[in-house]
């Protein structure tokens, strides 16, 4: 077989063994991994042909015909080592059948062990040093320098790719980290142009926004300035318009008021014309004959009188329906008034000229009659002075007391030193101007004492009883509500005794307003008081304490006046009203006394009756009949005692007259018969209309046998209400 054909079927021997299926390429540290090379089995290149036929041509020869040394054979080795051994022993144990085999067949033996030894010594190649030089000196023995040779040129070419490679990996390294810094350097270069290019776009958006924003804070600043000033110009305009809508309604609030204070004055003058026409024409009795001057006939005055009468209410009547009266209608009435008043001139003057000569005449009969009694007299001057003393005796008991009894005065003097101890008892909330807290308290327990009174009115039952268990739920202790605020006596020591003097005070207070103005009120306040009377005596007492003060007559008692006493002092004890050095006029006065009496005379008369009915009332008819019994013994005053005669008997006389019936008619007897020509004696013409009224009605009572019941008084109807 020629050379070049063995060999290229040792490559294909090779080739078909599993070594020669190994991968193995020079050109591995380009291709492959750098790690590869090291870490996978080795692999024979395209150039081992060339250099297997360099190293049989060379070793055929020399090579032994055995192919094999077996350790017979071999010079013994003392030092061999095992991996050694055991290549040995598998070279030949896998090639004996090969022993007597042709050269050809010795050189693919060798060349195999050649190359399994060199694998092997590079698998174990990094375990252990000295046994790889053990090896080679074993290998450098036993196998043939040709071996050794190619196994050295194949460590030098794998020493070499191996340098070449770790050159190449560091360089591939290098390049690496170069492109890696080069490549961060450019991303961080390119990432701060990214962060400057976004930071920048971001200013100019903020710029931008900022400029929008300032652009738009100044417009809508703009605009609110604009707002501002047409709204303060038009609050400007609207105020003034409010202004002179305020100052135009006060103005018209001013003439109204003017004009209503002036039609009322013109009205009330209407009225005060109207009653003296009425009182003057009282005066003119067209049945009228004097006793003494049967001849006189004043039926023409009475028929005149009565036509202005007529005339007056006629007007009176117009203005009513129109609202007011005018100055027109006031100057016809006053007109009027001057006729009557001239009608009455010219009758008492035609009665004083008749008067004039029929005392002439009774003068010169009286003349004559005492020259008969003085003969007369001369005649009998032994008789005894006695039937004079006891007709002198008789006559001072005939005549009436001008001071009340002492039983009247001593119980006078015990209501007002009562009054006068309530307040001393209350003398710290009376004196609170520096206690901010005590005078909150005195106001609101005033407001809670007083408003209540001022509530009461005829409107309905239930309403009465509401104000009835206010004022008693305050003076029981109770809570209640007053100006939206919660009041109570017990939040101060002396504040019991401070609502029953204000409270006292308010009802006599209601008697001379709220009574003399509407005559009719006296009914709901008296049966309010009453009751309350009954659950608190103590207010009862100061009521009629404040009463006395105020109206002296309800004593009765006529002050007396005492040396050193002003007379404006003597006038508030006689009950004016002195203000300024002003006394009030007499008119306001008897209507002041006669509200004072009416309240007084419905009290005496009327019962809460939601109270306990068994006990007897704290100050009930009997005290009225003591009243008036005292003011018939005392001495009449002129305008007064008539006016409150008649105020009481039209308010408590159907009581009185149920009460003591054969009694009371004796006494209405006594007032026509004795006490009324009395009054006739002291009262002027100017005076006589209030006695007028009285008489007619003492008269219209005796004939018709019967007291009328007051008006206004409560029904059993109200009280369900």
């Amino acid at each position: 077989m020629q050379p070049r054909e063995l060999r290229w079927e040792t490559l294909a021997a090779l080739r078909a063994s599993s070594k020669g299926r190994l991968s193995y390429c020079r050109h591995w540290l380009r291709d492959e991994d750098i790690l590869e090379g090291c870490m996978s089995p080795l692999v024979l290149s395209t150039y081992s042909g060339w250099v297997l036929d360099r190293v049989v041509g060379q070793s055929a020869p020399e090579t032994a015909p055995s192919g094999c040394s077996t350790p017979k054979e071999s010079p013994p080795l003392t030092n061999q080592s095992p991996s050694l051994e055991k290549v040995t022993s598998a070279s030949c144990q896998g090639f004996s059948p090969l022993s007597s085999t042709e050269p050809s067949e010795t050189k693919l033996l060798v060349l195999y062990s050649v190359t399994d030894f060199a694998y092997m010594l590079t698998a174990q190649g990094n375990e252990d040093l000295s046994l790889a030089e053990m090896d080679q000196e074993v290998f450098s023995t036993v196998l043939p320098s040709k071996v050794t040779e190619v196994e050295g040129c194949i460590r030098m070419y794998e020493e070499m790719h191996r340098l070449k490679g770790k050159e190449g990996l560091r360089q591939r390294q290098e390049q690496q980290e170069q492109m890696v810094r080069a490549v961060y350097d450019l991303a961080s270069e390119q990432l701060k142009r990214f962060d400057e290019l976004k930071e920048l776009k971001q200013h100019q958006e903020f710029q931008d926004l900022q400029e929008v924003m300032e652009k738009s804070s100044k417009e809508a600043q703009g605009q609110q300035e604009k707002l501002k000033e047409e709204h303060r110009h038009r609050a400007k305009v609207l105020n003034l318009k409010l202004r002179e809508a305020e100052q135009q309604r006060q103005r018209q609030e001013e003439l109204e008021r003017l004009r209503k204070e002036e039609g009322q004055e013109r009205l009330r003058r209407l009225y005060s014309i109207q009653e003296e026409v009425l009182q003057l024409n009282q005066q003119i009795d067209p049945n009228y004959r004097h006793k003494d001057l049967p001849r006189i006939d004043l039926s023409a005055y009475s028929n005149r009188g009565n036509q202005i009468c007529g005339l007056v209410s006629g007007l009176i009547r117009t203005t009513s329906e129109r609202g007011f009266p005018t100055q027109a209608d006031v100057a016809n009435t006053e007109r009027a008034l001057q006729e009557m008043r001239g009608l009455i001139s010219s009758m008492q003057q035609e009665i004083a000229v008749a008067v004039e000569e029929k005392r002439r005449r009774d003068e010169k009969e009286e003349r004559e009659k005492q020259e008969e009694l003085l003969k007369k007299e001369q005649q009998v001057k032994a008789q005894t002075p006695a039937p004079a003393q006891q007709s002198g005796g008789k006559q001072q008991k005939e005549g009436l007391q001008v001071k009340a009894e002492e039983s009247t005065m001593q119980w006078y003097q015990q209501l007002q030193d009562a009054a006068e101890q309530c307040i001393a008892s209350f003398s710290e909330i009376s004196n609170c101007k520096d206690n901010n807290e005590v005078k909150k308290i005195k106001t609101d327990l005033q407001k809670a004492a007083t408003i209540p009174v001022s509530q009461i009115s005829t409107i309905a039952g239930s309403k009465l009883r509401e104000v009835f268990d206010k004022i008693n739920n305050l003076l029981s202790g109770k809570s209640v509500m007053s100006g939206g605020r919660t009041v109570s006596v017990t939040q101060h020591p002396q504040a019991l005794d401070f609502v029953y003097y204000k409270l006292a005070e308010k009802f006599v207070s209601q008697g001379e307003e709220e009574v003399a103005s509407h005559r009719d009120a006296a009914f709901p306040i008296a049966v309010v008081a009453s009751g309350i009377w009954e659950l608190h005596p103590r207010v009862g007492d100061l009521f009629l304490a404040h009463l006395h003060k105020k109206c002296p007559y309800s004593v009765p008692f006529y002050p007396a006046l005492k040396e050193g006493t002003s007379m404006e002092e003597y006038q508030r004890m006689l009950g004016y009203q002195v203000k300024d050095s002003k006394v009030e006029e007499q008119d306001h006065f008897l209507k002041r006394m006669s509200g004072l009496i009416r309240l007084y005379a419905a009290i005496i008369q009327l019962r809460w009756p939601y109270g306990n009915k068994q006990g007897a009332h704290p100050h009930g008819l009997n005290y009225g009949w003591r009243w008036l019994a005292q003011m018939l013994n005392m001495e009449p005053l002129a305008d007064v005692t008539a006016t409150l005669l008649l105020d009481f008997l039209e308010v408590c006389g159907n009581a009185l007259m149920k009460q003591y019936q054969v009694q009371f008619w004796k006494m209405m007897l006594l007032m026509r018969e004795d006490y009324i020509p009395r009054i006739e004696a002291i009262t002027d013409s100017v005076q006589m209309g209030s006695l007028k009224r009285f008489k007619k009605f003492l008269e219209k009572c005796l004939q018709q046998k019967e007291i009328p019941l007051p008006k206004g008084a409560l029904q059993s109807s109200f009280w369900r209400s």
